[in-house]
């Protein structure tokens, strides 16, 4: 069994798949931006529960690595790696804005923009697709104002959050209604080989919001 899921975005989104086809079994998807640590664990509680199976019986874990916020990032890719390190099976990576990209079923070259928070958006651009569905990307994923990038947006199709945030600094008329990764088509990309697949780290692009401690500072005067 394929256990797949993406916490880079404001969605939690959890499938569980045969792991030759990728045709989904169980899914589901809940939207809340601040509580991907408490959502995660019981959505894939539940699409086991719903698949009649237990741990055990996975065989591969997919996991996107954003990019994305550094805590819903790290909620999915530790989640991911402990699982596979207890079970004894492989983790693979996979690009969030590909996954998005591959959810398209536009015939033609399109481009990924998600929500990165700080007014900002990561961005990606893709070819159009392959017979087998697949898309190369050709430039990204990077990190941006809208305004800056829109030039290099321009006369594409935008998929993602941030396009919906954003449309009238990117100058678009209508966007794509996708706004999340969907980790039924997560599943499917990576049984299928129409993924490329990365090593399960954190793609933040930029630095986090935290800091690392100094350690203690001295209360004696110098």
């Amino acid at each position: 069994m394929l256990l797949a899921f993406d916490t880079s975005s404001a969605a939690v989104t959890v499938a569980l798949a045969d792991p030759v086809t990728g045709a989904t079994i169980a899914s589901s998807s809940t939207v809340d931006a601040l509580r991907h640590g408490e959502l995660l664990a019981p959505a894939i509680a539940e699409a086991m529960a719903t698949a009649g199976c237990s741990p055990r019986d996975l065989t591969r874990i997919a996991v996107g690595v954003g990019p994305g916020p550094f805590t819903g990032l790290r909620v999915g890719l530790v989640t991911a790696r402990t699982m596979a390190d207890v079970l004894g099976i492989e983790v693979a990576g996979v690009c969030s804005l590909d996954i998005l990209a591959r959810q398209s079923s536009l015939g033609l070259p399109v481009a990924v923009a998600t929500d990165a928070r700080r007014k900002e958006i990561y961005w990606s651009l893709y070819d159009g697709p392959a017979a087998d569905g697949s898309r190369r990307r050709l430039e990204g994923p990077a990190v941006d104002r809208p305004a800056d990038v829109a030039h290099v947006l321009a006369g594409l199709p935008v998929i993602g959050r941030g396009a919906v945030l954003y449309g009238e600094a990117l100058g678009l008329e209508t966007s794509d209604v996708i706004e999340y990764p969907s980790a039924e088509v997560l599943a499917l990309g990576v049984a299928t080989g129409t993924l490329q697949l990365v090593a399960p780290d954190p793609l933040y692009l930029r630095r986090p919001d935290v800091t690392m401690s100094g350690g203690p500072k001295s209360v004696l005067p110098k």
